[in-house]
């Protein structure tokens, strides 16, 4: 009974699988029109690559049956990948694109978004993995500076010996552009196992709440990122 409730649940989210791939196919290919054309023809073409291996050593099935998977596999990277850039284009230079970057991380890394904010909407995140503590902003980098210098001072009193690392979203000097942010988080050195982190992320959980809404207006045409949204109340 369970397998086939299980099936069932598959079955569902197969249509709405298929309508999401379709909705970012179409994204794609309004904002690079070739992506899907040189996928497709990459694809065709290492296919015709293993039907000829497969006529010139006389294997007609296994060689074109093996090549099909591998056709489709590699015309499916090269959209991702290209789907990945487009996504980084729309989202330079929006409030909470790094925050949309961090939640999307691969691995065991657990990310608190919005920890420390002004009121002109300049935002800090605070993530914690196996390299320790890291801290990434975005907005002005002259007033990210306090906002961060704080936040590490309020997290050393618990992370105490482990690296806390901070970075500034952007593309100025001494940056992080956007499409760079997840492989320079993944190139950091791992120095926690999986027991320390967890220590670690207790210890932060402990700490009292350091964020307060600033006083006064709020810039117009500004959207909170949805870290924020629940302590603004």
């Amino acid at each position: 009974m369970a397998k086939k409730q299980g099936s069932e649940k598959t079955a569902d989210q197969q249509p709405g699988r298929l309508k999401q791939i379709g909705m970012v196919a179409k994204v794609v290919h309004q904002q690079s029109p070739r992506t899907i054309p040189i996928a497709a023809a990459v694809a065709v073409l290492i296919l015709a690559v293993f039907v000829v291996i497969g006529i010139w050593t006389g294997s007609w099935i296994i060689w074109p049956l093996t090549g099909v998977p591998v056709a489709l596999l590699v015309g499916f990277i090269i959209f991702t990948r290209s789907a990945q850039r487009v996504q980084y284009t729309m989202l330079d230079g929006r409030l909470g694109a790094g925050m949309a970057i961090l939640e999307n991380m691969r691995g065991n890394w657990t990310m608190e978004a919005g920890v420390a904010a002004n009121k002109q909407m300049d935002v800090v995140h605070r993530v914690v993995g196996r390299p320790g503590v890291i801290l990434v902003g975005e907005g002005d980098p002259n007033r990210l500076r306090g906002l961060i210098a704080g936040e590490k001072k309020r997290v050393s009193r618990v992370a105490h010996d482990i690296h806390i690392y901070d970075f500034k979203v952007g593309n100025g000097e001494g940056q992080v552009p956007l499409d760079k942010l997840q492989r320079t988080l993944l190139k950091l050195p791992r120095t926690l196992d999986k027991s320390m982190v967890a220590e670690l992320i207790y210890r932060l959980k402990a700490l009292p709440p350091a964020m307060q809404m600033p006083k006064g207006p709020m810039p117009r045409n500004a959207k909170m990122p949805r870290g924020m949204r629940g302590q603004a109340g």
